[in-house]
């Protein structure tokens, strides 16, 4: 009897790299996503004079990591591309949110901008040697 596609229960995590434990490894990354979500709409406590333009390193360096953690997450350029766009929307829409939902924070161009050039560097990571890292840890 041949089974076909629609017999066979589903694997979880299909588009991602073939982890041992793709549930655990996707959850981060959803809640490292989620908590830049709330980090950028929630009051900002008072860290004194900072210098100018450090929070531009900020925002490049945090989605930078997003887009890093997708890579070592998604095999594919598609998926990859697909997520990058997300990332860079989502970076947009906070920025816009920020301006309009909240009184203490504002919105920046600059700071969407940081955030979308850190989306580039973080898929840049895919033409790198470090693109399976995550997957040779969670296959030891």
């Amino acid at each position: 009897m041949s089974t076909d596609n629609r017999t066979r229960a589903p694997r979880i995590g299909r588009s991602l790299k073939p982890f041992r434990r793709p549930l655990l490894w996707s959850t981060l990354w959803c809640v490292a996503v989620a908590l830049v979500v709330v980090l950028s709409l929630i009051p900002v406590p008072d860290l004194g004079r900072l210098p100018s333009g450090t929070d531009k390193v900020e925002h490049f360096l945090t989605y930078a990591a997003l887009a890093a953690g997708a890579v070592q997450l998604y095999p594919r350029w598609r998926s990859l591309l697909s997520v990058g766009v997300a990332l860079v929307l989502m970076g947009i829409g906070l920025e816009y949110a920020q301006g309009a939902l909240t009184e203490y924070r504002m919105m920046d161009r600059a700071d969407a901008l940081a955030n979308t050039l850190g989306v580039i560097a973080g898929l840049g990571t895919q033409l790198t040697p470090w693109r399976d890292l995550l997957l040779k840890l969670d296959n030891r």
